[in-house]
């Protein structure tokens, strides 16, 4: 299925029913009397977030959504049916903008969490409600209000606890694969990863987070170079990011510590809150050098960085350090969620 993560729509709800003028004409009620129902409210559009979905795709081909009208009041004091809600699936994580003022409507977040968009009009009254001591046989009616119309930019951010951070080909897909039953693709060239990959990484039965791999940046993203930085949006939300270095690259690729500032470069011009996200090092492809080099080779690339935080030697082709990573990750996530839930 096409990865889409951002969509403009319209919306319409439905307009409500007017109300109905009518007069009894029964033979043994010789009186009568005004007996005009009411109109039906129309009906709403509601956006419903669901897991079952990862993409934004089907709006791109049908932009247009339409909650039905509600049904005109008649006479036996009969009230107009209630137009049908018009009821749309999203993505969890699906972010809700009015395209016209900009205005951030809601943030569907949770599974079966809904967002109203566009009100329903309401009904119109029949001359039933208009009888009074001094007015015994009202004409009087009124009509059922526009539902809402709405031009809505939706924009998806993917929900993942760990995001993977690194140039083309430094081993994210194949890390992911590793550790997780996602299958992206991987390939010995740059930008095999096109779009967003989403894995559960089970570390025993019952622990287990959400990993995110987006395509690789490369220097000048931010200004549309590469795959640019249209996917970085789906690191905002995650709690831990990843930084992917190959310790081993090819003769005239970056060498790690380069291609570490490259990136750093390029969330500074992006967004500040990315870039003070906590964030750890993978050295990665450790499998390709001598063993007797692995921690010398790792050592020089820390030094050239002046890191000071985690950093993991692995190997997504071989499995060296993975155990060790996801098991130290699942701790930071859980560590994170005691912290939240008591800050004294």
């Amino acid at each position: 299925m096409k990865f889409v993560d951002e969509a403009e729509i319209r919306v319409e709800a439905g307009d409500g029913g007017s109300g109905c003028v009518s007069f009894r004409r029964e033979k043994y009620v010789p009186l009568g009397g005004p007996d005009g129902g009411d109109g039906g409210d129309g009906g709403s559009v509601y956006l419903s977030a669901s897991n079952s979905l990862n993409t934004l795709v089907d709006f791109r081909y049908n932009p247009t959504h339409r909650a039905e009208r509600g049904r005109n009041g008649a006479g036996g004091n009969c009230t107009g049916r209630k137009g049908q809600d018009c009821v749309l699936r999203v993505p969890v994580g699906t972010l809700v903008y009015d395209a016209d003022t900009d205005e951030q409507l809601g943030d569907l977040v949770r599974e079966g969490q809904s967002l109203l968009v566009a009100q329903g009009g309401y009904h119109g009254l029949g001359n039933t409600r208009f009888k009074s001591s001094t007015n015994r046989a009202p004409e009087k009616a009124t009509m059922g209000t526009p539902g809402e119309h709405r031009h809505l930019r939706l924009e998806l951010k993917l929900l993942a606890d760990v995001g993977l951070l690194g140039l083309p080909n430094a081993g994210k897909s194949s890390l992911i694969r590793s550790v997780s039953s996602a299958r992206p693709k991987v390939a010995d060239y740059p930008f095999t990863t096109l779009h967003p990959n989403l894995g559960v990484v089970r570390v025993n039965s019952d622990r287990s987070f959400v990993m995110a791999d987006i395509p690789g940046l490369i220097e000048g993203a931010a200004d549309g170079a590469g795959l640019g930085i249209q996917f970085l949006k789906h690191l905002a939300r995650t709690r831990l990011l990843l930084h992917v270095l190959d310790v081993c690259p090819f003769e005239g690729e970056a060498e790690p510590a380069e291609a570490a500032r490259a990136i750093v470069a390029e969330l500074e011009r992006w967004d500040e809150d990315l870039e003070h996200k906590p964030r750890w090092l993978l050295l990665n492809k450790i499998d390709q050098l001598p063993p007797e080099q692995v921690d010398s080779r790792c050592q020089a690339v820390v030094d050239a960085l002046g890191w000071d935080g985690p950093v993991f030697p692995v190997s997504a082709l071989s499995g060296a350090g993975l155990r060790s990573l996801t098991f130290a990750i699942m701790d930071f996530l859980e560590q994170q969620q005691i912290d939240h839930a008591d800050p004294d």
